[in-house]
């Protein structure tokens, strides 16, 4: 669920580089769409009252969704080209983790398999890379 589909489009389309590939639009508005990349399939839906929306609370709290990738530092620096605010990545779970958040608040973490040590963050890394 999302706050404003036009916002979260925005967001996942231009920022993320998803494609909307089906959407509904029973009133003449998106109230619904299936986004695609790359193998990953992703819907948002807007409800059609905001008054039962608010009641529920801030929809993205506590919740964390996770792709696995092959490459998320490549996804870093295209998302930050893009102005994403990202959070310097690093490693966990032998992974690179790519944490940033949608307009909703959820969080997103994009991963890639790594062998670097764990909790190396990219700074660090980057440093290592030309010494």
């Amino acid at each position: 669920m999302v706050r404003n589909m036009e916002a979260s489009l925005h967001f996942y389309t231009e920022k993320l580089g998803f494609t909307k590939t089906i959407d509904w639009t029973p009133r003449g508005k998106i109230e619904w769409c299936w986004l695609e990349r790359e193998g990953v399939s992703l819907m948002l839906q807007e409800p059609r009252s905001m008054e039962k929306f608010d009641k529920i609370g801030p929809v993205g709290n506590g919740v964390s969704i996770c792709y696995q990738c092959h490459d998320a530092l490549a996804l870093y620096q295209e998302f930050r080209e893009k102005g994403v605010e990202i959070n310097e990545p690093f490693v966990g779970n032998n992974m690179w983790v790519v944490a940033f958040t949608d307009p909703d608040g959820y969080k997103l973490d994009f991963e890639s398999p790594t062998n670097v040590p764990e909790e190396t963050t990219y700074g660090t890394w980057i440093m290592q890379q030309t010494v």
